[in-house]
């Protein structure tokens, strides 16, 4: 913030989460906002945070808060997405079976409570995880069982020894919680811990890790707050306090960045980001994201007849402007992978994304809307959160597709929804046509993305998969030689495409702005956005 610039007394309390009776004890009536650089303050769309429980989280801004809170077993470093780091274990190798991995947990670590970390803490928060049986459990469904060796070594023992579960690991879902604390809280890790386990509500105004902060409030669709752990096994975080602020509009964030009042903020539109680029006080940070925004469309004949007809919705792949919505709504920053497989990881390039994947062609839409028997085409609404991602609105999207499909005679309505009505609506299967959402990786392993579309997410579109399909992403997360397993991964996106209940609309080139006053800013692909723990401020 600069060094120039005046704040009032009552905003501090604002920031500092004090009230008057704070302010009349004596703070003084005017305060430099740069006086000593305490306070890390970060302007962020946070309007799809639904709960901080990590074993319940599924949404797309709360694991960088999970992240600051709790630390996992292992880790990625930014820019390093294939060599896991350690975390909370400080080696992992194989059970002397092979049916699994054995975790060496770190000595000496204390949780912001206080209370020491032993292997028990591991294998009850993964207990956890599993038993509660909501959506992160699924990441980790290849997991059979935990069990403790001693007090400071943990096996996690697979059903398919050869499956995936390291990377999954290092996801904010599989944080190591404070059992002692937690069970005070409701927390229950059983086998029944589904309907036993109360500690969410508690979670969602409190954090039970080990991480470099952690979570003292959250005020939904306004902020979340966070206090440095002076137990960090680590040493000393470098702010006293975090403050998330819920900002919606890209432009407030602009011009908080700006003065001051923030930090770091996420959700610049490619205008405004051309702006700053003169400005002596703020800098871009930018990063090749393995985030995908897209468009999900049922096929279920009782909510959309024309939409139950493949080729009806190929015609909807074909007809939208996907360089457009790339260069003119993201200002050139995006990739667009051919399905669910980010650009950059195994089997998923640019340039079998322009062999196989969706691409704007009118005379192609128009012949499959001929063959689908609606060539003057038919009528779907569209879903979507008002709420802005990768710099851009849901809304602007929506009106460009709209637009975009009307050229075949394809008319979309629009369809405006709070955040966590969409999300309920949607993983419900109860969406009546298109769906604009997002997917960001809650680790960064393909079977997690590919698994997700011929499960979960096929029931949300009412589609069933050939059990070929099927078969087919399980033996390509399997196979050990990358060669081939990336040409398994080929065949598994040409029939996704093929099947077209998914339009993967583009792959964000994150660039976020970061005053100057900070000497470190570690954006991260991984999955929780940016490293809270290594954000530090200039010296």
């Amino acid at each position: 913030m600069d060094k120039q610039r005046w704040i009032s007394r009552r905003e501090v309390a604002k920031l500092l989460g004090v009230g008057g009776a704070a302010i009349a004890a004596g703070l003084p009536s005017r305060v430099m906002a740069q006086a000593t650089k305490t306070a890390l303050v970060i302007g962020i769309d946070i309007s799809d945070t639904i709960t901080l429980d990590p074993a319940r989280q599924a949404s797309y801004s709360p694991p960088m808060t999970l992240q600051a809170a709790y630390e996992a077993l292992v880790t990625m470093e930014p820019g390093d997405y294939i060599n896991l780091k350690p975390m909370l274990a400080t080696k992992w190798e194989r059970t002397p079976d092979g049916k699994g991995w054995r975790f060496t947990i770190r000595e000496n670590v204390k949780f912001a409570s206080g209370n020491p970390m032993s292997a028990e803490d591991v294998k009850w928060s993964l207990d956890r995880v599993l038993n509660i049986k909501d959506q992160p459990a699924q990441y980790v469904a290849n997991i059979d069982r935990v069990e403790l060796v001693d007090q400071k070594t943990v096996d996690v023992i697979l059903k398919d020894p050869n499956g995936p579960v390291l990377n999954a690991l290092a996801a904010p879902g599989f944080v190591v919680l404070d059992r002692k604390l937690l069970e005070q809280h409701g927390g229950d890790a059983s086998k029944d811990a589904k309907e036993k386990d109360k500690a969410t509500a508690w979670l969602n105004e409190n954090s039970a890790g080990a991480g470099a902060y952690k979570l003292v409030r959250w005020e939904r669709n306004q902020q979340i707050q966070l206090v440095r752990n002076d137990h960090y096994w680590r040493g000393k975080p470098a702010f006293e306090r975090v403050v998330i602020r819920h900002m919606g509009d890209s432009a407030a964030q602009l011009l908080a960045i700006r003065r001051g009042d923030i930090d770091i903020a996420f959700n610049l539109i490619p205008e405004q980001v051309a702006t700053l680029k003169g400005d002596a006080n703020v800098r871009l940070e930018q990063l090749a994201s393995l985030d995908f925004v897209y468009m999900a469309l049922t096929q279920n004949p009782e909510f959309n007849k024309a939409l139950a007809v493949k080729e009806a919705r190929q015609a909807i792949g074909y007809s939208i402007d996907y360089d457009g919505i790339k260069n003119a709504l993201i200002g050139g920053a995006a990739l667009r992978p051919a399905h669910f497989l980010p650009i950059g990881i195994n089997g998923s390039t640019e340039e079998i994304a322009r062999q196989i994947g969706f691409r704007e062609d009118l005379g192609k839409a128009k012949e499959l809307l001929a063959k689908a028997g609606l060539a003057d085409g038919f009528e779907f609404e569209i879903n979507y959160a008002n709420a802005a991602i990768a710099g851009v609105s849901y809304q602007l999207l929506a009106q460009k597709i709209q637009a975009d499909v009307g050229r075949v005679g394809i008319k979309a309505r629009l369809a405006p929804v709070d955040q966590v009505n969409l999300r309920t609506q949607f993983t419900t299967g109860k969406s009546p046509g298109g769906v604009l959402t997002f997917w960001n990786p809650p680790a960064i392993e393909n079977s997690l993305w590919a698994l997700a579309t011929v499960e979960r997410v096929a029931k949300r579109v009412h589609w069933t998969p050939p059990e070929d399909l099927v078969k087919l992403v399980h033996q390509a997360a399997g196979e050990s030689d990358q060669k081939k397993q990336a040409e398994l991964w080929v065949e598994y996106q040409k029939r996704m495409v093929d099947q077209a209940n998914h339009f993967i609309l583009f792959q964000p080139i994150y660039q976020v702005a970061a005053r100057n006053s900070l000497a470190k800013v570690p954006v991260t692909a991984a999955g929780w956005l940016m490293d809270m723990s290594g954000v530090t401020p200039k010296a």
